[in-house]
C-alpha cells in the first residue's frame, strides 16, 4: 500500500462540477493499493499516516501527529501510484489492486481514521476527480507498506 501525504491549510476533491470532500488544516492523503496488499500493510498505512509527526509544537519543531495537532484527512483513492515508467513512456499498473479489492482496502483505512476519532472526507472511488489543495511548508512524504521507500 502507498501513500502520498500532504500536510495542508486546505484540500477539497470535485466531481462533475460538485465539491464532494473539502477540509480545513490537515492532510490530504492518495492511497494506492497493490495486489499484494493484506491487512499487515492495511495495519502498517492506517498507523503511520495518524502517527506521523508532521505538525510543529511549541518550539517550532515537526513532532506532532494530526491526533496531537488536530485536523482533518482528505482521503484520495489513486491506482497510478502503483504506475511504473522504468520500461518506456507509458506507466504499466500491472501491481495496482482489481477495483473491488483496492475499494475495500481504501475504506477499511479511512474507517480506521474515523474509529481513532479523526474526521475524514473521500473523494469517490474510480471517478474523474479534480484536487485542489494548499500545501502547507511545504510537507510532503512518501509512504510504503513493503518499505520501498
Amino acid at each position: 500500500m502507498r501513500c502520498v501525504v500532504q500536510r495542508v491549510t486546505s484540500a477539497s476533491v470535485t466531481v462533475d462540477g460538485e465539491t464532494i470532500g473539502e477540509i480545513g488544516k490537515g492532510m490530504m492523503v492518495l492511497i494506492g493499493v497493490s495486489e499484494e496488499d493484506g491487512p499487515a500493510d492495511l495495519k502498517y498505512i492506517a498507523e503511520k499516516v495518524m502517527h506521523l509527526r508532521i505538525y510543529d509544537d511549541e518550539n517550532g519543531v515537526m513532532n506532532r501527529s494530526i491526533l496531537d495537532a488536530g485536523g482533518d484527512i482528505l482521503a484520495v483513492s489513486q491506482f497510478t501510484l502503483y504506475g511504473d515508467a522504468r520500461g518506456g513512456r507509458r506507466p504499466s499498473y500491472f501491481r495496482a489492486a482489481k477495483p473491488e479489492k483496492a475499494n475495500a482496502m481504501y475504506e477499511e483505512v479511512i474507517d480506521s481514521w474515523r474509529q481513532a476519532g479523526l474526521r475524514v472526507e473521500t473523494g469517490r472511488f474510480r471517478a474523474e476527480m479534480q484536487v485542489a489543495l494548499v500545501n502547507d511548508g511545504p510537507v510532503t512524504i512518501l509512504l510504503d507498506s513493503e518499505k520501498a521507500f
